[in-house]
Protein backbone atom coordinates (compact mmCIF):
# COMPACT_ATOMS: atom_id res chain seq x y z
CA UNK A 1 0.00 0.00 0.00
CA UNK A 2 0.98 3.47 -0.56
CA UNK A 3 0.75 5.64 2.64
CA UNK A 4 -0.11 8.96 2.03
CA UNK A 5 1.10 12.22 4.99
CA UNK A 6 3.49 9.41 6.44
CA UNK A 7 5.32 12.82 7.81
CA UNK A 8 2.40 12.76 10.11
CA UNK A 9 3.19 9.51 11.59
CA UNK A 10 6.46 11.49 12.58
CA UNK A 11 4.58 14.01 13.95
CA UNK A 12 2.80 12.16 16.28
CA UNK A 13 5.19 10.10 17.52
CA UNK A 14 6.94 13.45 18.59
CA UNK A 15 4.18 14.19 20.63
CA UNK A 16 3.54 10.93 21.42
CA UNK A 17 7.19 9.23 21.98
CA UNK A 18 5.66 6.40 23.81
CA UNK A 19 3.96 5.66 20.71
CA UNK A 20 6.92 6.02 17.83
CA UNK A 21 7.74 2.33 17.94
CA UNK A 22 4.64 1.40 17.44
CA UNK A 23 3.83 3.95 14.71
CA UNK A 24 6.77 2.96 12.52
CA UNK A 25 5.67 -0.54 12.75
CA UNK A 26 2.62 0.12 11.75
CA UNK A 27 3.89 2.09 8.69
CA UNK A 28 5.90 -0.58 8.27
CA UNK A 29 3.70 -3.02 7.81
CA UNK A 30 1.03 -1.10 5.96
CA UNK A 31 3.34 -0.37 3.45
CA UNK A 32 4.42 -3.87 2.38
CA UNK A 33 0.62 -4.73 2.27
CA UNK A 34 -1.61 -5.47 -0.41
CA UNK A 35 -5.02 -4.98 1.62
CA UNK A 36 -7.91 -5.63 -0.60
CA UNK A 37 -10.44 -5.23 1.88
CA UNK A 38 -11.26 -4.44 5.38
CA UNK A 39 -11.35 -8.61 6.14
CA UNK A 40 -7.51 -8.90 4.88
CA UNK A 41 -6.74 -5.76 7.00
CA UNK A 42 -7.97 -7.36 10.04
CA UNK A 43 -5.83 -10.55 9.16
CA UNK A 44 -2.99 -8.19 10.26
CA UNK A 45 -4.89 -5.59 12.80
CA UNK A 46 -7.53 -7.79 14.65
CA UNK A 47 -9.48 -4.76 16.33
CA UNK A 48 -9.05 -2.45 12.90
CA UNK A 49 -12.29 -1.19 12.26
CA UNK A 50 -14.55 0.86 9.61
CA UNK A 51 -16.71 4.15 10.38
CA UNK A 52 -18.81 5.45 8.52
CA UNK A 53 -19.15 9.52 9.18
CA UNK A 54 -22.28 11.39 8.44
CA UNK A 55 -20.48 12.30 5.52
CA UNK A 56 -20.45 8.88 4.32
CA UNK A 57 -16.36 8.48 4.18
CA UNK A 58 -15.82 5.67 5.59
CA UNK A 59 -12.53 5.87 8.09
CA UNK A 60 -10.51 2.95 9.31
CA UNK A 61 -9.55 2.71 12.61
CA UNK A 62 -6.02 1.45 14.42
CA UNK A 63 -5.46 0.77 17.83
CA UNK A 64 -2.03 1.55 18.78
CA UNK A 65 0.06 0.87 21.62
CA UNK A 66 -2.43 -1.75 23.18
CA UNK A 67 -5.56 0.35 22.36
CA UNK A 68 -4.40 3.34 24.43
CA UNK A 69 -4.37 5.31 20.78
CA UNK A 70 -6.56 5.73 17.48
CA UNK A 71 -4.57 6.33 14.32
CA UNK A 72 -7.30 7.02 11.88
CA UNK A 73 -7.37 6.28 7.90
CA UNK A 74 -8.91 6.45 4.85
CA UNK A 75 -8.48 3.59 2.89
CA UNK A 76 -8.78 3.00 -1.23
CA UNK A 77 -8.37 -0.23 -1.64
CA UNK A 78 -8.49 -0.57 -5.49
CA UNK A 79 -5.70 2.33 -5.82
CA UNK A 80 -3.79 0.42 -2.73
CA UNK A 81 -3.59 3.96 -0.98
CA UNK A 82 -3.58 4.51 3.00
CA UNK A 83 -4.06 8.42 3.99
CA UNK A 84 -3.54 9.15 7.34
CA UNK A 85 -6.22 11.22 8.41
CA UNK A 86 -5.15 11.65 12.21
CA UNK A 87 -3.90 9.93 15.50
CA UNK A 88 -5.68 10.64 18.81
CA UNK A 89 -5.42 9.20 22.71
CA UNK A 90 -8.32 6.98 23.68
CA UNK A 91 -10.07 9.79 25.43
CA UNK A 92 -10.24 11.99 22.49
CA UNK A 93 -11.61 9.40 20.27
CA UNK A 94 -14.41 8.67 22.85
CA UNK A 95 -15.57 11.84 22.41
CA UNK A 96 -16.44 11.78 18.84
CA UNK A 97 -15.40 14.62 17.97
CA UNK A 98 -13.74 14.13 15.14
CA UNK A 99 -16.35 12.31 13.18
CA UNK A 100 -17.66 15.75 12.41
CA UNK A 101 -14.22 17.12 10.74
CA UNK A 102 -13.95 14.17 8.45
Amino acid sequence: MRVLHAVRLDEYAAKHADAASALSAWLNVAQHAQWRNLMEVRHTYAHADAVKLPSGCIVTVFNIKGNRYRLLTAIDYPMAVVNILGFLIHAEYDKEKWKVIR
